[in-house]
């Protein structure tokens, strides 16, 4: 896949058509295309449920790689921060030339986030197989 992010993780689960893994993301992602839009501070576990087709091939404790493509997160980062920080200024600012009162139009940005995160919470499952992940095994040699 080009363009795209990878991390080493471990399967901490599997389901039928689903594993958990777990990741270690570090402040040393030096080489990380999305350094940036990354929430690490310095090194945190993440646990990622991928959808997968047979979950019967992964067993707990193997080590595998999460791949995502980078315009997902991007798409996501997007979705995540700058739409609803738009939404909030332009409330805002609509608000405030409105009723001239700013302690209105605080109020009124921060309840327009409601509904906004209220629709993403509706569609978690659409956006759920439009983000997805892809695993790969690692592999061994010997």
């Amino acid at each position: 896949m080009s363009q795209s992010i990878s991390h080493d993780g471990v399967v901490k689960s599997a389901h039928s058509n689903h594993i958990s893994v777990q990741i270690l993301q570090s402040s040393a992602c030096g080489g990380c295309a999305a350094k940036s839009l990354c929430s690490s501070v310095e090194s945190k576990e993440r646990l990622i449920d991928v959808a997968v087709g047979d979950a019967t091939a992964f067993h707990e404790g193997e080590a595998v790689t999460v791949i995502g493509k980078l315009s997902d997160g991007l798409n996501a980062a997007v979705l995540a921060y700058v739409v609803p920080l738009c939404l909030l200024v332009l409330v805002l600012v609509i608000t405030q030339r409105m009723s001239g009162r700013e302690e209105m139009a605080a109020i009124a940005g921060l309840l327009a986030l409601v509904p906004y995160y209220g629709v993403l919470y509706l569609f978690r499952g659409s956006l759920q197989r439009r983000f997805s992940f892809v695993v790969e095994k690692k592999r061994t040699y010997q």
